[in-house]
């Protein structure tokens, strides 16, 4: 399967213009500051296991996903849905702190229902004074786009992926993982 570079790019892009507002909505507290909770990033070659998911409008394929504790793994993503999506490893606390932020990006014009204006990104970085930092636990796609991300899980935790889009987790948006020994 073959991930063209401009999904990467727009979807790294993306990640990059979010985490400023994560700090601004949370009181100056992004999700950096849970970063090892959910894992860290990882590198693709030190991946054991491939796992694709499919994003639709309302669910995840598969719908549940199990992995070792300490298992770096690369995901293969792809949004086959109508609207903007997100796949992101996080706490369910996470995922509901994100919405916000989310909302903001919508708010902005940032975020539109198919796709997202990456001029309306910058231009929000500039009247906001907020400096871009990147948020590797998560990828964000536009209806068609495929991206990949590598995370290496933690050794405990209860985790989940999920969509943060405003209104998407909170009607079930979220797929669990289930860490082994």
């Amino acid at each position: 399967m073959s991930i063209s570079m401009n999904s990467r790019i727009a979807a790294a892009a993306f990640a990059l213009a979010l985490a400023p507002a994560a700090a601004l909505a949370s009181g100056g507290h992004g999700h950096g500051d849970m970063m090892g909770e959910n894992g860290s990033p990882g590198m693709a070659a030190d991946a054991t296991t491939t796992v694709e998911i499919q994003i639709y409008d309302n669910y995840y394929e598969p719908e549940e996903i199990e992995v070792k504790e300490g298992e770096t793994v690369r995901f293969v993503i792809t949004n086959n849905g109508s609207t903007v999506h997100e796949f992101a490893i996080a706490t369910g606390e996470m995922h509901e702190a994100h919405e916000s932020e989310m909302q903001m990006m919508v708010d902005h014009g940032v975020i539109k229902s198919d796709s997202v204006d990456m001029e309306a990104a910058e231009a929000m970085k500039k009247s906001m004074g907020h400096g871009m930092t990147e948020r590797p636990y998560a990828v964000l796609l536009e209806p068609g786009q495929t991206a990949e991300l590598v995370w290496t899980f933690p050794q405990h935790a209860d985790l989940e992926f999920g969509c943060s889009m405003p209104g998407h987790y909170a009607l079930g948006m979220a797929g669990s993982i289930k860490l082994t020994h």
